[in-house]
């Protein structure tokens, strides 16, 4: 199999670190891993006033800095946001564009408009508590969000998280077509045991389906799989991202 460059672009309330294990089994294989952190999950970001452009503004020129070209761009969950509009702002670096249960959006909307109303609800309550920052509750991170881990591993990877600019979800995100136009390959990762989003309104076929025509790959575990099992993913990206 070729060897490629991924970018692994993380979601909502982590980091670049958290996707590192399974860039090491990437790297493994033979292929370059990048884990950039986006604006507005750095220690030093306003988690007020950071939004979605931020964010992929800060993924578009990590790409430059690097001079990377040919990338294989992974986006996890938020993540799917921002590889969304970056496929704007620099198709001619990209490869192809992986959604591990992520959100594909349609222009003109926010990731609020794609999650439940419940979701919406307690993100905003919590967001006038802290001035702009969300967190997940740890009850929901431990049953919805990592619901193959034990006990102790949930707790140790709910400590890695952090403080999420709530403005990104609420930012209408500016693409030039729908996704299902964007001519760049696309491939979608569908975690079977992710519950983050209630399966009635989940991840694959729902949100997959916009992306048109696409590549298709299953894996196992969770929303996050990248704690539990990052070996399973690192073949479920591989398989989604070779040409």
């Amino acid at each position: 199999m070729s060897k490629n460059t991924y970018v692994l672009v993380h979601g909502a309330w982590h980091t670049g670190a958290e996707l590192e294990a399974t860039a090491d089994q990437l790297r493994a294989r033979g292929h370059t891993v990048h884990c950039p952190t986006l604006a507005g999950n750095r220690p030093e970001d306003d988690r007020a006033t950071t939004g979605l452009e931020d964010a992929a503004q800060s993924l578009a020129a990590f790409l430059d800095q690097h001079g990377l070209e040919q990338v294989r761009l992974v986006g996890h969950s938020y993540g799917g946001m921002v590889i969304s509009r970056v496929a704007d702002l620099r198709p001619q670096r990209l490869a192809r564009l992986v959604y591990v249960n992520a959100f594909v959006p349609q222009p003109g909307e926010c990731l609020n408009d794609l999650v439940p109303p419940h979701y919406t609800a307690l993100f905003d309550n919590i967001a006038a508590e802290t001035g702009g920052g969300v967190m997940l509750p740890f009850p929901i991170w431990r049953e919805a969000f990592i619901n193959d881990a034990d006990l102790a591993l949930a707790t140790e990877a709910f400590g890695k998280l952090n403080t999420h600019p709530y403005k990104t979800f609420q930012d209408p995100i500016t693409l030039s077509q729908p996704m299902a136009a964007c001519p760049l390959p696309k491939s979608y990762v569908n975690c079977r045991m992710d519950a983050a989003l209630p399966h009635s309104l989940g991840w694959h076929p729902r949100l997959s389906e916009r992306l048109g025509l696409f590549r298709h790959v299953e894996c196992s575990g969770s929303h996050e799989v990248w704690f539990t099992d990052p070996a399973a993913l690192a073949a479920a990206i591989e398989q989604a991202g070779r040409d």
